[in-house]
């Protein structure tokens, strides 16, 4: 979950939750929500970028820091909701998380269209 993973990464730095804000220009009593995961984490890209930016991520952390925001906000992150091809296999995907079973033939599908986000060229 984001607000655990944001506190965990500050208390790393060792830094209170007021010297961690005063360094990245947040209110404290707002952030203090963030991290107790009584208010959303923020939806602006640009907060999340000095998020990673401040907690050195490479690519693949921002990322995932990105994508736990939009989780926890109850959103799609958006370069998934941006994709045509992956949103239209959403719904069998929800119906596999939710138990119900897939046709061999929709799973196969499945499986296609998720490689071909790896690899467009096909």
């Amino acid at each position: 979950m984001f607000h655990e993973k944001v506190k965990a990464l500050r208390l790393e730095k060792r830094l209170t939750l007021r010297d961690f804000c005063q360094q990245v220009k947040l209110d404290p009593s707002n952030w203090s929500k963030v991290e107790r995961g009584i208010n959303p984490p923020p939806g602006d890209v640009a907060i999340l970028e000095k998020l990673a930016d401040f907690f050195e991520m490479n690519d693949a952390d921002k990322l995932e820091l990105m994508d736990a925001a939009a989780i926890d906000r109850n959103e799609l992150p958006k370069d998934i909701a941006d994709n045509d091809m992956l949103a239209n296999a959403l719904p069998a995907f929800f119906r596999a998380a939710r138990g119900h079973e897939l046709t061999d033939e929709k799973l196969t599908e499945l499986i296609e269209d998720i490689r071909k986000l790896n690899r467009p060229d096909q």
